[in-house]
This record gives structure tokens, C-alpha cells and sequence, in this order.
């Protein structure tokens, strides 16, 4: 079996980063993206990408890797949440608010049929407002120590 073949195909997911500040963060989300072979990434507002070297060293190689999904230009996150409801994702927010629902609770199914979304906020105010407000629902990944985040 070739390298090729070994590689799964891609899992209908998009990770959208909302105004990500840190170039490292952005490179090790490529990381995961690749290793989880999600569909896309999609880096909005002011979140770097690639061929900024900070995302590229972080990366490890992997950015080469993952589809950006668009066209190189930064649109809004608040258009790309609705880009992607309008061809049938599904939207959900990361965040800790209150209403989060913890990921463990949800219904969210990993059986590769449903197109589904992830917001990821910027590392000190989170998603934005208007964004949350657009998703079909918001989770958060539950956190055990002193900090209620995972960075982004």
C-alpha cells in the first residue's frame, strides 16, 4: 500500500479561526487539521496564515497540507459562518459561556454524513457576539484546572 493510499479521506469538517492574534496557535491548528484530515481551515479577520513564518515553523510542513478553503483573501467571520450554513453545515460556536453545552453532552454524530463547522475565538474575547448569535449551537470543551480554555 502507497503512503497515498494509507491517508484517509477527508472528514466533511471546517475549523473557522475568528481573529486567532497568534501565529503559532494558527500553525498548530493547521497541525491538527491535517492529522484529523479535515476538510478545511478557514482563517477570518486578522488571523495570520500561511506564508507567515511563525504559522509555517509551527506547522511542522503540515500547512502545505490542509486547504484553506478559500480564496486567499480574509472575509469576515460572520460571512463564512453564513457561506457555510447556506450550503448546509451545520455551525458550532467553541466557547465557554454559559450556555455552552460540554461536548460530551452533545449529539453531535462522527458517523462522516453531516458537514459541520467549528468556530475557534480569538484568545482573549473569544468568538464574537454576532458570530455566536448565527450558530446552531455552542459547546465547549470541558476543562479541568484553574483555566476554562484550551488557548483559543
Amino acid at each position: 500500500q502507497s503512503a497515498a493510499e494509507a491517508i484517509p479521506s477527508k472528514h466533511p469538517i471546517v475549523l473557522i479561526l475568528d481573529n486567532i492574534r497568534s501565529a503559532h496557535n494558527v500553525g498548530n491548528i493547521l497541525r491538527l487539521a491535517e492529522a484529523a484530515q479535515v476538510d478545511s481551515v478557514r482563517l477570518c479577520g486578522m488571523t495570520p496564515r500561511p506564508p507567515h513564518p511563525k504559522v509555517l515553523k509551527t506547522a511542522m510542513g503540515a500547512a502545505e497540507h490542509v486547504s484553506l478553503g478559500d480564496d486567499g483573501d480574509a472575509s469576515t467571520t460572520l460571512q463564512t459562518v453564513l457561506d457555510l450554513k447556506s450550503k448546509g453545515y451545520k455551525v458550532f460556536g467553541v466557547e465557554t459561556t454559559e450556555n455552552a453545552i460540554s461536548l460530551w453532552d452533545t449529539s453531535i454524530q462522527d458517523d462522516d454524513t453531516e458537514s459541520i463547522a467549528y468556530v475557534f475565538g480569538n484568545e482573549l474575547i473569544g468568538v464574537d457576539v454576532q458570530v455566536l448569535r448565527e450558530c446552531d449551537g455552542i459547546i465547549c470543551l470541558p476543562t479541568y484546572g484553574i483555566k476554562n480554555s484550551l488557548n483559543v
